[in-house]
């Protein structure tokens, strides 16, 4: 587990820490900003994906974070990630809020909103 800083948030399932590690939250997948034109194979997440990112970025300004790694994705890590004092994870927030799908071949331990 690491604590970090986010300085910046992509879309609504990616945001970049202090640190300059990109962060991709476990076992969720938020729709994409610019669609998914051109993307062949690719099936996206319906949705608004500024409005995703939207609900993402109100949840961690100056927020410290609480991450566990998971694996990596796309050149970014995969983690669990949550704020000090909030007993939801960002992941499960974030699915909650309709603003992301959850991916449960990605959480083999249905560990998502315990």
């Amino acid at each position: 587990t690491s604590i970090s800083t986010p300085t910046a948030v992509y879309d609504g399932a990616t945001l970049t820490c202090s640190s300059g590690v990109k962060v991709r939250l476990a076992a969720t997948d938020a729709p994409e900003l610019r669609g998914c034109n051109g993307r062949r194979g690719r099936v996206c997440v319906p949705g608004d994906g500024r409005a995703s990112k939207r609900v993402l970025a109100g949840m961690v300004p100056g927020k410290v974070l609480r991450c566990a790694r998971t694996g990596t994705s796309y050149r970014r890590v995969t983690a669990w990630c949550w704020p000090p004092g909030i007993p939801r994870d960002l992941s499960c927030q974030m699915v909650r809020q309709g603003a992301a799908v959850y991916l449960p071949r990605y959480d083999p331990k249905r560990r998502i909103c315990r």
